[in-house]
């Protein structure tokens, strides 16, 4: 393969063989009309048959694959690893429960191509369900499943139309991502939690170097959603992470309180528990338990955001500031 290529496409991956041969059929097999795609899984830490997965492929003569160990745990540690490696100017992103469609590298390097004036492209992450989802679980509870659908028209994501492009369906121009500092590693310091926010994170610096992206609905993946995603336990722990996501970030808008803090928390968090507390019990009372979960569930935000912010409110009234804020 030659030493540049026109598209890197980087899968992290940590123990899940056997997901991993279904993605990697996908992205080996596109209908790349003479474009250059280089592959790259990072494997991060696996102790399956991962990277036998990827070297049988390698001896079916998958001559554009590349593996790559990444021995810190994390997922921003091993996207990072991905990147360090990549030899193209266009860095796109997917994961290994994922499958791509046939035009999807093709896509992403024609619309870059196009315009310019962007600098990541992301598009429709469409859910494979492994049985009909329960009643409750409506497009308000997308976000722990990341499925993304925002419809059949392109539109610029940036600082003023902040929707989230999500890495199981993003691509990046490779400059861009270096000036910005890449994926932050700090923010996986949630202890066992599933509520990741780096994508977010990411596009929030993005936005604050006044790049933008795009929404392509042509650009299409999609993700096998495992079963027990489709339990509301599952829901509450990817919630209640999440929240401590945020608390770490410490995201500008979402930190502005002229009424003050509590513990760290922003007053306007704290109004808007109660009112969800209120909402939840009245849901209950009613009889809606659909609504009430809802309820439940920013409830979960907000104790995840209010368990990590308290504690590093104590560290700090104790032992100075911690020393990872986001940009």
């Amino acid at each position: 393969m030659p030493d540049e290529c026109d598209v890197s496409v980087i899968i992290c991956t940590y123990n899940r063989q056997h997901l991993l041969k279904t993605a990697l059929k996908s992205i080996l097999s596109q209908q790349a009309d003479g474009l250059r795609y280089e592959v790259v899984v990072v494997d991060n830490n696996s102790t399956d048959g991962t990277r036998q997965v990827i070297e049988s492929f390698l001896g079916r003569g998958a001559t554009n694959l590349r593996y790559l160990f990444e021995g810190r745990q994390g997922l921003s540690y091993a996207r990072n690893a991905g990147v360090a490696v990549s030899r193209s100017p266009i860095v796109a992103f997917t994961d290994d429960d994922v499958q791509v469609a046939p035009d999807w590298a093709a896509t992403i390097k024609q619309t870059l191509d196009d315009h310019p004036e962007i600098e990541c492209v992301g598009g429709k992450v469409i859910p494979h369900w492994p049985s009909a989802p329960p009643a409750w679980l409506t497009n308000e509870h997308w976000a722990p499943l990341a499925i993304v659908d925002y419809g059949q028209k392109p539109f610029y994501v940036n600082a003023g139309h902040q929707l989230c492009l999500l890495t199981a369906n993003m691509a990046i121009r490779k400059h861009t991502l270096q000036r910005v500092g890449g994926f932050l590693p700090e923010l996986q310091r949630v202890e066992n939690s599933i509520g990741s926010m780096e994508d977010h994170e990411l596009l929030l610096r993005l936005w604050s170097i006044q790049a933008q992206g795009l929404y392509v609905p042509e650009l299409v993946v999609s993700s096998r959603i495992a079963a027990d995603r489709l339990t509301k336990s599952y829901h509450r722990r990817w919630r209640f992470g999440h929240g401590g996501f945020y608390a770490l970030a410490r995201i500008e808008e979402f930190e502005r309180s002229p009424s003050g803090f509590f513990l760290g928390v922003p007053y306007h968090l704290c109004r808007a528990a109660s009112l969800d507390a209120v909402d939840w019990l009245a849901h209950v009372v009613r009889g809606d338990l659909n609504r009430a979960f809802t309820c439940e569930t920013r409830l979960r935000f907000f104790a995840g955001f209010l368990n990590t912010r308290s504690r590093d409110w104590f560290l700090r009234r104790h032992h100075g500031p911690r020393p990872f804020q986001a940009a």
